[in-house]
């Protein structure tokens, strides 16, 4: 394997996946060969990373590694879910829909909360793996942190006490959703 289209326009994603595949494999924007992203009509994490890879490959004829990735709060039923990037989009930004969620989690007992990853790997005319990260957490009180992206300031790790937003960023990259699926996957293939 020479070369790697990483299937996300989200530069934080690219980054945190990019770093854990072999430094020797050329890592491949979207962007840079100007294809845009598909339509998420999956229900699930795992659906919408296939349906990503699939569409990816289309334009390439090297392998494909797509992510689909959300944050689940318990006592909000498990949302926003693979909803979590279209909840930042209707609000305007990532900061302003956490504090649309801090604002209705105020009340809230339960704060208990996890971060999915399904990553789909993709080889040309050939066999497709999707595997699965989860890291469980809790939601903090207030949106704390610089580091990371996305949901990452409002995320307390378990066993943790500083938000992925805190941690530094090399230290959440080995340790995230994301790692704990890449784990899996490289038990499967050689990246």
């Amino acid at each position: 394997m020479k070369k790697i289209l990483i299937g996300t326009h989200n530069q934080g994603k690219f980054k945190e996946i990019a770093y854990l595949i072999k430094k020797k494999i050329k890592k491949v924007s979207p962007i840079s060969l100007q294809i845009k992203s598909p339509k998420e009509t999956g229900k699930t994490f795992n659906s919408n990373s296939k349906l990503k890879a699939k569409y990816f490959s289309k334009f390439v004829n090297y392998p494909v590694i797509s992510d689909d990735s959300g944050l689940c709060i318990r006592s909000l039923k498990n949302k926003p879910g693979i909803y979590s990037a279209r909840l930042a989009q209707k609000k305007g930004n990532f900061y302003k829909a956490m504090k649309y969620i801090l604002i209705k989690m105020k009340n809230k007992k339960d704060r208990s909360a996890y971060f999915v990853c399904s990553l789909t790997f993709k080889e040309p005319k050939k066999r497709t793996v999707t595997v699965l990260g989860k890291i469980h957490g809790t939601i903090s009180k207030i949106i704390i942190g610089k580091k990371g992206f996305g949901y990452d300031p409002i995320f307390i790790p378990k066993n943790k006490k500083k938000t992925f937003g805190e941690i530094p960023k090399l230290k959440k990259i080995m340790m995230d959703h994301r790692y704990l699926a890449f784990k899996k996957l490289k038990k499967k293939i050689n990246i």
